[in-house]
């Protein structure tokens, strides 16, 4: 059977705080499903991992932020974790990278925490996600509607709440990133 997404490019961005398995699950789901997977961070090196609020596991870390474009790869995962987000929207090339995705048409997924980068990139408004829940204001604060449901997909981007989430979220971000629709387009 022909891998779904052969010849793909998959940009996971995270760094240290980060969620370990909002950002395994996706990982492994996108290389099981062909693609090429590269975590893009603020630093090089090593990121921390976080189980929760307990120490996770180092991961090493593909390319910076400040030397990637969205040019470069297909679709875009932003994992949670309280601190990885919340640093990541503190640093403008980490939220640049984010709405050239949107500029582009790209697709993306956010999970838990990682909307946070929608508020801050600016690309919520007028969409229909979900997140974990102290994130929903934000949202609609930015002008989303906010949904309290385990997946949700609006025009390629694709949001979930938490990790029990994540078998649901790793299915449609494989699903939307093969399908070829871009955010912002529809069938």
């Amino acid at each position: 059977m022909a891998k779904k997404l052969q010849g793909k490019t998959i940009a996971i961005l995270a760094t240290d705080g980060v969620e370990q398995v909002e950002l395994t699950q996706p990982r492994d789901a996108l290389k099981d499903a062909g693609a090429d997977v590269v975590l893009v961070s603020l630093k090089s090196g090593k990121i921390q991992c976080v189980h929760h609020d307990e120490k996770g596991d180092p991961f090493a870390v593909d390319k910076t932020v400040d030397t990637v474009s969205a040019e470069d790869y297909d679709a875009l995962v932003l994992p949670g974790g309280v601190f990885n987000p919340d640093a990541l929207r503190m640093n403008e090339d980490a939220v640049q990278f984010v709405r050239d995705f949107f500029k582009k048409h790209k697709p993306v997924g956010a999970i838990c925490h990682g909307p946070w980068l929608l508020v801050e990139a600016d690309v919520a408004r007028h969409r229909t996600v979900t997140s974990w829940p102290s994130v929903k204001t934000d949202l609609i604060n930015a002008g989303a509607k906010w949904v309290d449901e385990e997946c949700v997909c609006d025009e390629g981007l694709v949001t979930s709440r938490n990790p029990d989430d994540l078998p649901a979220f790793c299915d449609k971000i494989v699903e939307e990133f093969a399908e070829g629709l871009h955010v912002g387009q529809t069938t």
